[in-house]
């Protein structure tokens, strides 16, 4: 105990410890060492977006980005919850902020045009953009959700309650939601159950507009975002079950 406690204030190394395994240990370092990484590197890219959001006139730029500015503060919806973003690019909120959608906000700021949106469905593929992260974007954000609508199909509609999605009627799905992660980035969700011998099948697909008012990079964010947050709930939900049972 002392030793973990050692480790975890950064007075001892982990390799130091004489009961772990070579193999072990290097595997939990390396681990360890590439989410380090990751962070630096998320702090230097939010660094770097709230020194530009500071650039930006934000009571201005409140009618192109679909908010409201009041008390020095931009306010934007995010799956209809209330953002503050004031001056320096700080994110506030009722609700826990997740890492993941910091960027997406302040790149919204940044670089939404304020296109309206055309009401036009397209793929993450059919993008400008999509071309090079769509494949990624299928493995990290479609077959998660699959999964997830395939595993807990009750949950799956509940929980599009909890983002204030609304149900729309689209390629004969057997479910058929939109969402709004952003203003003016609308997503939407079809989802269609096994039958007759067929697999089930999840497709996201997004405005025509979406890189007008968003960089594919977001876009991409947003959609593995959606995915954890699910997966969280959805893990919720079966551990809660099986305490009642």
């Amino acid at each position: 105990m002392a030793f973990a406690a050692a480790v975890y204030t950064g007075k001892r190394r982990l390799d130091e410890c004489p009961r772990a395994k070579n193999s072990s240990f290097r595997q939990v370092v390396g681990r360890t060492e590439n989410r380090t990484v990751m962070e630096e590197n998320l702090d230097a890219t939010v660094a770097r977006l709230r020194k530009k959001v500071s650039q930006i006139d934000l009571a201005s730029s409140a009618k192109r980005l679909e908010g409201a500015f009041c008390g020095g503060k931009l306010t934007v919806k995010v799956f209809g919850k209330h953002f503050g973003v004031d001056g320096q690019g700080n994110l506030y909120s009722d609700i826990h902020i997740h890492p993941w959608v910091t960027i997406p906000i302040l790149s919204y700021i940044i670089d939404c045009t304020g296109v309206p949106v055309s009401g036009l469905w397209v793929p993450f593929r059919e993008l400008r953009g999509g071309k090079d992260w769509h494949r990624l974007f299928g493995q990290r954000c479609e077959r998660p959700l699959k999964k997830i609508a395939d595993e807990h199909p009750e949950l799956f509609e509940d929980m599009m309650d909890l983002f204030n999605g609304r149900q729309a009627n689209q390629y004969d799905s057997d479910i058929s939601i939109v969402l709004y992660p952003l203003p003016k980035m609308p997503m939407l969700i079809s989802y269609w159950k096994p039958d007759d011998g067929l697999d089930s099948q999840l497709s996201l697909f997004f405005d025509s507009t979406a890189e007008d008012n968003l960089n594919v990079k977001s876009i991409y964010a947003l959609g593995t975002g959606l995915v954890r947050m699910f997966e969280k709930i959805a893990l919720r939900h079966a551990y809660a079950h099986r305490d009642i049972l």
